[in-house]
């Protein structure tokens, strides 16, 4: 158990360390060990909440990757290469200028967020949409009222792959809020603020380049009990079944089924079997006023009137039916 120093404790502690009648090695206990920490980074995401980022931005790397190589038609490869919280001074200064940065609300959660899209991945994404090769310009330059323009509406696809990758997790809706092209001037929020950084690897035709997504500690507090590895797993096991019902529900609609009506049963010996010749009648067990079982897929579904539709044969339904099993062997069919 550890014991709590008074104020008075820890001036005459501090005294004898200072006049040497105490060193700062006689203080040391067994088996503890002194750990920096720097004050101006505290350290506000656990391992756990970073890990848990790193496998929803993983999934989101891999959304991007199909979904960028389709919508510009050439070869874009993404690979999620870091998760690490540092200080949004540090993220600003490390950015290059010029850049393009989309900042962006997570509705209904307060704050804005970056995304930094490098000039080397996103000039290639433009040259490719207007037709070109996939080539970043010779120099860096800042983009044109044009390639803004269009840039703002690739990063709107690109969030819309970043709200799928979070829906175990929590349902946002992003709003851009604008687009910069130098983050010096852009002081969104404090400069000691911690945020998570998620940097991307990109390759697009043969060009590499990188994306960072920078998440406010503060726009994230709200749901950070949610980012454990624990939820995100049992996430995907209660949504699972209800994601993807619609789409069973929906190929469902398409299937076909055997419907057969049963006029009735007979028993027959196999000598009347071998005797049967054309013409001959067979006595069944029902009657002309008797319901008909309606089988569906060779499951006992409704019940059914005999009828026509101009010169074919139809049945009409009239009843939802069960099946029970008689003490004989026999069926009984008990009507809803």
């Amino acid at each position: 158990m550890r014991e709590v120093l008074s104020q008075e404790e820890i001036d005459m502690l501090l005294s004898a360390i200072s006049t040497g009648e105490v060193s700062a090695e006689d203080m040391r206990q067994p088996g503890m060990e002194a750990k920096p920490y720097d004050f101006r980074r505290p350290n506000k995401f656990s391992k756990d909440q970073l890990r848990t980022l790193h496998m929803i931005h993983d999934n989101f790397s891999r959304l991007l990757s199909n979904f960028l190589s389709a919508y510009v038609r050439a070869n874009v490869q993404i690979k999620i290469a870091s998760v690490d919280q540092l200080t949004y001074e540090d993220f600003v200064v490390s950015l290059p200028v010029p850049t393009i940065m989309a900042i962006f609300s997570m509705n209904p959660l307060k704050g804005t967020v970056i995304l930094e899209t490098n000039p080397a991945f996103i000039f290639p994404i433009l040259d490719l949409l207007f037709g070109g090769p996939g080539r970043p310009p010779e120099r860096i330059r800042e983009p044109t009222d044009i390639e803004l323009s269009v840039a703002r509406k690739v990063v709107g696809k690109m969030l819309e792959q970043l709200v799928y990758a979070w829906s175990d997790i929590f349902q946002f809706s992003p709003q851009i809020e604008s687009m910069e092209t130098n983050a010096q001037f852009n002081q969104i929020m404090s400069p000691n603020e911690t945020v998570a950084l998620i940097t991307l690897s990109t390759l697009v035709e043969g060009q590499q380049g990188m994306l960072n997504l920078c998440l406010p500690f503060l726009t994230l507090e709200e749901i950070l009990p949610r980012l454990t590895a624990r939820y995100w797993f049992a996430s995907q096991e209660d949504m699972g079944l209800e994601r993807w019902r619609p789409v069973v529900n929906e190929v469902l609609q398409d299937v076909e089924l055997d419907m057969v009506a049963v006029c009735g049963e007979a028993r027959l010996s196999v000598q009347q079997f071998l005797d049967l010749e054309p013409g001959d009648v067979i006595s069944l067990d029902t009657t002309v006023h008797d319901e008909l079982q309606l089988l569906v897929g060779n499951k006992l579904t409704f019940l059914a009137q005999p009828g026509l539709i101009g010169n074919h044969l139809a049945v009409q339904i009239v009843d939802w039916a069960r099946e029970e099993e008689q003490p004989g062997g026999g069926r009984a069919i008990i009507p809803e």
